[in-house]
């Protein structure tokens, strides 16, 4: 899988969980500064994303995302 199908499938997740126009999210996109998410909006995301893509991401882990760009990189190595 690409990092662009990446991506997409990402972008819909956030858009559906934080109720986001999905033109509004880039790679570029601070979960907190430009998605107004909070911690628990992070957590959700996280689950969100093993379950879409059917993996596990450690809780340490998934608080150290920062930007859409870090998820779908990670996501890339634990696919691909």
């Amino acid at each position: 899988m690409t990092q662009s199908e990446i991506f997409e499938k990402v972008r819909a997740i956030i858009a559906e969980k934080l109720s986001v126009d999905e033109d509004q999210i880039t790679l570029d996109s601070s979960f907190v500064n430009d998605l107004k998410a909070d911690s628990m909006d992070i957590l959700d995301l996280v689950s969100g994303f093993e379950e879409e893509f059917d993996i596990t991401i450690p809780d340490d882990k998934g608080r150290t995302f920062e930007t859409v760009k870090e998820v779908v990189a990670y996501l890339a190595t634990l696919i691909n």
